[in-house]
């Protein structure tokens, strides 16, 4: 089943700034011209209704955003890079692996359109127009785009549905989902006929709602075993739980408490949800005469329990009528906890203040803004002049003497390095 993929990004990187200078035949007045360079392509990853799958990505693993383009003379700017949107199907996570073995969540793509940018393109460098001033009218410095990122995402397609059907293997959740939708399960008298969730549209009254089968689990099922996490991933995105049980079992109350310590131990949230419990089978003799049997046992526990046969087809309005009620209710409630929620938004700095570390006997000073000036190699002086006095305004040097620097002690600055006068 592939609802799952791993893969690889990286954005584009920036366009340079141009060093240009106006040289016009019948123009008194010269001067610096050079562009920006383009931004670099951005990385998106967008839901859309026409994937159903993850298949691709398990074929194709590294995906790249055009660069931008370098500026030019005559105050021309580079052009963007294009972006590169990467298609999946609606209800898959997006999940960045970071260095330290863990994992953050960057999108849950739940709706069709909904997007996220994972890898942000490298801004372009600045032209040399940008560093002209009343003392330094032809700047022959410039800066480099920015670099990209790149990144390594993980995609995890879990179905959404309005319910889904659980419960240990061979209860009759096939039974039931063929016998409540159009959809065509695979149906045997053995386990794990279902190896992947299967939907289907239940329709009751003139309204409507997203039926799932989900793979039957088993004891230790939080642990991966059986069909495991395959089967408990897919359960997080159903609003409500149709808990099904095999009457002809010698405990059904047993099943369904084990049942639902798989749910709990893989995930407290899933043993939370709303759940019609359904008892099944109910068209054979020995479960007919057991009938009020089981119904005290659930009693007692305080579950309230249907009696249905997803093979004769007993019960089974009557237990989609119910499921859609509780799904209603799930949803206003879902909907009134979303307008409690207050959103805040925090604009981010500009540019991050700069780091100043040693390393055995230099200095490293990360400043990203400055380690990308570029000048045009034939005299540094002005180069130097520029990032130094740069330094001095952003509080690095004050930096540095806090750290002991001394005369003679090698500063580097992406590739640029000197020494502490």
């Amino acid at each position: 089943m592939y609802d799952a993929a791993e893969i690889k990004v990286k954005s584009g990187k920036g366009g340079d700034g141009a060093i240009s200078f106006r040289h016009e035949k019948f123009v008194p007045m010269g001067g610096p011209d050079g562009g920006d360079g383009g931004d670099g392509g951005d990385v998106i990853i967008s839901a859309s209704p026409s994937q159903s799958t993850l298949r691709k990505y398990n074929q194709k693993r590294f995906y790249k955003a055009i660069d931008g383009e370098s500026g030019r003379g005559k105050k021309m700017h580079g052009k963007k890079g294009r972006d590169i949107v990467l298609d999946v199907p609606i209800g898959t996570l997006v999940v960045q692996k970071l260095k330290a073995g863990e994992n953050e969540l960057l999108a849950d793509l739940e709706n069709s359109g909904s997007s996220v940018v994972v890898a942000r393109g490298g801004k372009g460098g600045l032209g040399n127009i940008h560093y002209a001033s009343s003392i330094n009218q032809a700047p022959h410095i410039a800066q480099h785009g920015a670099p990209g990122e790149e990144k390594e995402i993980l995609l995890e397609l879990r179905i959404i549905a309005d319910a889904g059907i659980i419960g240990y293997p061979n209860c009759g959740k096939s039974t039931l989902l063929k016998a409540s939708t159009a959809a065509k399960p695979k149906i045997a008298a053995y386990p794990f006929t279902t190896l992947e969730p299967v939907l289907g549209v239940v329709g009751v009254d003139d309204r409507h709602f997203i039926l799932a089968e989900i793979p039957g689990l088993i004891e230790n099922a939080h642990l991966g075993k059986g069909l495991g996490h395959d089967f408990l991933r897919h359960i997080t995105r159903t609003r409500v739980l149709i808990h099904m049980v095999d009457g002809s079992s010698e405990s059904p109350v047993e099943d369904y408490a084990r049942v639902n310590t798989e749910l709990g131990l893989f995930d407290k949230s899933l043993a939370e949800k709303p759940q019609v419990v359904a008892v099944n089978k109910i068209d054979l003799p020995e479960v007919r005469a057991r009938k009020a049997e089981i119904e005290g046992l659930f009693r007692a526990a305080g579950v309230i329990i249907l009696f249905i046969s997803a093979f004769t087809g007993e019960g089974v309005a009557t237990l989609m009528q119910e499921t859609l009620c509780v799904i209603d209710e799930t949803r206003e409630r879902c909907e009134r906890e979303k307008r409690s929620v207050e959103k805040f938004f925090h604009p981010q700095p500009r540019h991050k203040k700069p780091i100043v570390r040693k390393e055995d006997d230099v200095f490293i000073v990360e400043a990203p803004q400055i380690a990308r000036i570029m000048g045009t190699g034939k005299d540094d002086a002005e180069l130097y002049r520029y990032v130094l006095k740069s330094l001095e305004r952003m509080g690095v040097n004050k930096e540095l003497r806090r750290l002991g620097v001394c005369p003679g002690d090698k500063i580097r600055c992406g590739n640029l390095e000197w020494k502490w006068r």
